[in-house]
């Protein structure tokens, strides 16, 4: 009888270990529940190599940042004075040869503000075009305004054989006088030099300015049309003259 109880409490004990070793295998196989990764900061990883930045418009061979933020004013005001087909990058250029887009820059002689007018100049053309009738050659928008306009009224009153002469003839007015182009004009003309072609014609002769302002005047249009014009369209400025 004692016998019988030690195998009973033998098999009791066997099944219990055969049961709790079931138990261990059935919890190794059971599997965990999925926990999302925790997200990581964009801060706290840092990439393996830089992205690239493209470059803006603004940035492109030096152009000024205070270029990009007027852009829209100078295209708004050129395309009302000469159209749709303003040469917008062109007046950039000036723009930037003028003052370097900056709205405060007073020049040694005088000169004020983006478009650099002499306040002599800015009366001037504030009595002549009742839009510019303020007068405020330090503000941003009414130096853009005169610029293309003061522009136009010189374009319309030079002629030449090409839209690109034309424009050297109308800039070099800017910079140095009307007078000075016609005078330059007649005394090419009495040279055998056509007067109506600027490039290699009128630029060459000096009808009697001093070799100082002579050089200025004759580099105006030059660096204008040739070089600054051409990084405008490049830019997003529109379209110019001299190099299409």
């Amino acid at each position: 009888m004692t016998a019988l109880r030690g195998a009973g409490a033998f098999c009791v004990a066997a099944c219990l270990a055969v049961f709790a070793a079931w138990l261990v295998s059935g919890c190794d196989k059971a599997e965990a529940p999925t926990v999302a990764p925790a997200a990581v900061h964009p801060r706290s990883a840092a990439p393996a190599t830089l992205p690239t930045i493209p470059t803006k418009p603004a940035s492109v061979r030096g152009i000024p940042q205070n270029a990009l933020r007027y852009r829209a004013e100078l295209i708004r005001n050129a395309r009302s004075v000469w159209g749709l087909d303003a040469p917008t990058a062109t007046f950039a250029g000036q723009v930037h040869q003028e003052s370097g887009w900056r709205p405060e820059v007073k020049s040694p002689v005088g000169a004020q503000g983006m478009a650099q007018f002499m306040p002599a100049t800015a009366s001037w053309i504030a009595k002549l075009y009742p839009e510019l009738a303020a007068n405020e050659p330090f503000n941003p928008s009414w130096a853009l305004r005169a610029l293309v306009t003061y522009d136009r009224y010189l374009w319309d009153r030079v002629h030449a054989a090409t839209p690109c002469d034309r424009m050297a003839m109308t800039l070099s007015a800017y910079n140095g006088g009307l007078g000075w182009v016609r005078r330059d004009a007649r005394l090419a003309s009495g040279q055998g030099l056509a007067q109506d072609r600027w490039w290699d014609n009128i630029e060459t002769v000096n009808a009697g300015r001093s070799a100082g302002n002579w050089r200025e005047n004759r580099g105006y249009p030059r660096r204008i049309l040739r070089l600054l014009s051409p990084r405008y369209v490049a830019a997003g400025f529109g379209g110019g003259l001299c190099h299409d």
